[in-house]
């Protein structure tokens, strides 16, 4: 079984700028966001000893997985960079009105993700998070919480889950709750 949380909100998320590869810390609500995702999982998993947790290099999911840590006790987090956001390219640290207003029709609300001229593919990020999951034990060994990206967890889904690209991308990013990943089904569990 996995576990998979989006870090808490953060500064960027606030601002409404793409974060990329960039980092902004988490907000209070992000914080708070963090503490009732480690609460609701004490409450789902029996010995959190028993469990792994694999998080992003990048500072606002290390900034998450330590609260969840700390709230379950758990001493030791893992990093993994297979775990970390895509890059915008160019577009990282920008503002998505402006970059919005600059790119015109090509810019959509469903995969503007992969539309930067200069950023990660679709295909990249899906290879990526497929060998991640492929890398860990068979599911019915699997005791892991991942913490990692708004896009890199909704590819995570869809390669889980074999959804098409389409459905991948129109799927939900929320900061204010966790998916457990278990016998090829996805379920959203609010913190």
């Amino acid at each position: 079984m996995i576990y998979l949380l989006r870090h808490g909100q953060t500064a960027f998320n606030l601002e409404g700028r793409f974060q990329g590869h960039l980092d902004s810390p988490l907000t209070d609500l992000g914080v708070a966001q963090a503490n009732a995702m480690g609460k609701r999982l004490a409450g789902l998993i029996l010995d959190p000893k028993d469990w792994r947790i694999i998080v992003s290099p990048l500072g606002r999911a290390q900034a998450t997985a330590r609260i969840v840590a700390d709230t379950l006790s758990v001493a030791e987090i893992e990093t993994d960079p297979r775990l970390i956001e895509i890059t915008v390219g160019q577009w990282d640290g920008r503002l998505r009105a402006e970059v919005e207003q600059e790119a015109g029709p090509s810019f959509t609300a469903s995969g503007w993700d992969f539309r930067s001229p200069d950023g990660e593919s679709f295909d990249s990020t899906a290879a990526r998070t497929r060998d991640w999951l492929e890398s860990l034990p068979p599911e019915s060994e699997r005791r892991i919480i991942a913490v990692s990206h708004g896009v890199t967890t909704r590819v995570l889904r869809g390669v889980y889950a074999g959804l098409s690209r389409e459905e991948t991308l129109a799927q939900a990013v929320p900061q204010d709750a966790l998916f457990r990943l278990e016998d090829g089904q996805i379920t959203r569990i609010e913190a």
